[in-house]
């Protein structure tokens, strides 16, 4: 019996919030609508969710906020979906720890593709080798914990951070070009945007220097790409 896949749709507009549950029940996946900001906040502080879709306009706690304080408590993946698609916007929220962004309107095809996408890597890194580690100087990756320590202390990570780590680590000596990177963890082709790559990557590194500022775990080969730091 395979276990139920739950996913918070977070969505004012009622009939975009209805859109959005009839795609994910027909992935065969469990759907829970929530109206405002404030609601999502109860349906999150009550269970562990395996994704939240999220729109960024909402009543009570704006999107923003929410995306703050799912990134920073737990290592659920968010889509944005969103009206808001200056191109700032989705940079903003990519910087913010959000997994995807995908603007309104939207291909039901489309969406039903990347939420797919989002939880088969989630779900891969979940269930690596359960009895395997990663470790590198201070840095240690429990895969089955899907945890990350520096010096002790856990990281709060998004799914995408946690992937580009657990790549660079499981290759140490390998140099990551950005469509390498791209497409070993978002799965889709590169096309030449490094913008994406660039806001993760940043932000991971921000995180692992904030844990331990004496020490430096990822290195940039100037004009060929990343990799762990000996």
């Amino acid at each position: 019996m395979n276990e139920q896949i739950n996913i918070l749709v977070v969505e004012d507009d009622n009939d975009i919030n209805q859109l959005l549950c009839n795609i994910i029940k027909k992935s065969n996946y469990q759907p829970q609508p929530a109206y405002s900001g404030t609601e999502a906040m109860i349906y999150l502080e009550k269970q562990r969710w395996d994704l939240v879709l999220l729109d960024l306009m909402l009543p009570g706690k704006t999107g923003e906020e929410l995306l703050v304080e799912i990134t920073e408590k737990a290592s659920t993946p968010v889509i944005i979906i969103s009206a808001k698609n200056a191109q700032q916007t989705k940079v903003e929220s990519l910087r913010a720890g959000a997994d995807d962004f995908i603007p309104k309107p939207f291909d039901v095809e489309e969406v039903a593709a990347r939420i797919d996408s989002v939880l088969r890597r989630y779900k891969q890194h979940r269930n690596t080798d359960r009895n395997s580690a990663l470790i590198h100087k201070d840095l240690h990756i429990d895969l089955e914990e899907k945890s990350v320590h520096v010096n002790g202390v856990q990281l709060l990570l998004t799914a995408r951070e946690f992937d580009i780590l657990v790549l660079l680590m499981e290759a140490p000596k390998k140099v990551f070009s950005k469509s390498n990177l791209f497409e070993s963890v978002w799965k889709e082709p590169f096309h030449g945007d490094d913008n994406t790559v660039n806001v993760h990557m940043s932000n991971l590194r921000n995180k692992l220097a904030k844990a331990n500022p004496a020490q430096e775990y990822i290195e940039t080969i100037w004009g060929m790409g990343y990799r762990l730091k000996s």
